[in-house]
């Protein structure tokens, strides 16, 4: 893919979306720490220059990409949530489930994880305060609307519903960067079978840790 030099706003915007789009595609064959400026410029066919003109970095265009990621996830989860939390279920049973079906959709976006663990040490260095104000404020107003659709299904956590949804994002991110092992790491499970606790499964470990999160801030009886 090649382009001449964009003359028109839209132009740029084609060329924006270009570049995002490319970067979504790396991320489907490597993760994020491999994501390099070099090889998407190579790949969207304009050089490292050009593709500046448009991100300041390669973590803009990765934060942007996150905030898109997490946009698409919240309008798939709350079908989930919709389809799998019975309203007339006790407190506590609409907690298990909603913390079962947020961990299963959590996990099934391993790309979304990966971003969410790069976020803090990674990603929002080497970005301007514009870039990283713009994020910021995405990333405010989605949260808001995991915490609605948190307070949709179990209103009684109230205004925890936010600390929730932002607590679940972390450790998505967090237990992510855990899975899979490397090879060494499998080979010492191998070798070892006692070691093996340690071995995380992302989508129970979320369920864990979500479950436990949303029971503690239930209202006790």
């Amino acid at each position: 893919m090649t382009f001449q030099r964009a003359r028109s706003e839209e132009q740029r915007q084609v060329r924006r979306r270009a570049i995002l789009d490319t970067a979504a595609a790396m991320l489907d064959e490597m993760p994020v720490a491999d994501v390099t400026l070099n090889e998407l410029s190579r790949r969207v066919g304009l050089a490292k220059s050009n593709v500046l003109r448009y991100f300041d970095s390669r973590e803009a265009i990765l934060l942007e990409l996150l905030d898109d990621f997490l946009a698409d996830w919240l309008r798939d989860l709350e079908q989930d949530l919709a389809a799998g939390i019975d309203a007339d279920a006790a407190p506590q049973d609409r907690a298990h489930r909603l913390a079962e079906v947020i961990s299963a959709s959590l996990a099934a976006r391993p790309v979304l994880c990966d971003l969410f663990g790069a976020q803090g040490g990674v990603l929002e260095h080497n970005v301007s305060v514009e870039v990283v104000t713009r994020h910021k404020r995405a990333s405010l107003a989605l949260l808001d609307t995991l915490a609605g659709l948190v307070r949709r299904h179990l209103p009684e956590v109230g205004d925890d519903a936010r600390l929730f949804g932002l607590m679940s994002l972390v450790m998505a991110g967090a237990v992510s960067s855990y899975v899979p092992p490397p090879p060494s790491v499998l080979a010492a499970y191998a070798a070892d079978p006692s070691l093996a606790v340690l071995h995380l499964d992302l989508r129970e470990a979320l369920e864990v840790a979500l479950t436990s999160t949303l029971l503690g801030v239930l209202p006790r009886d």
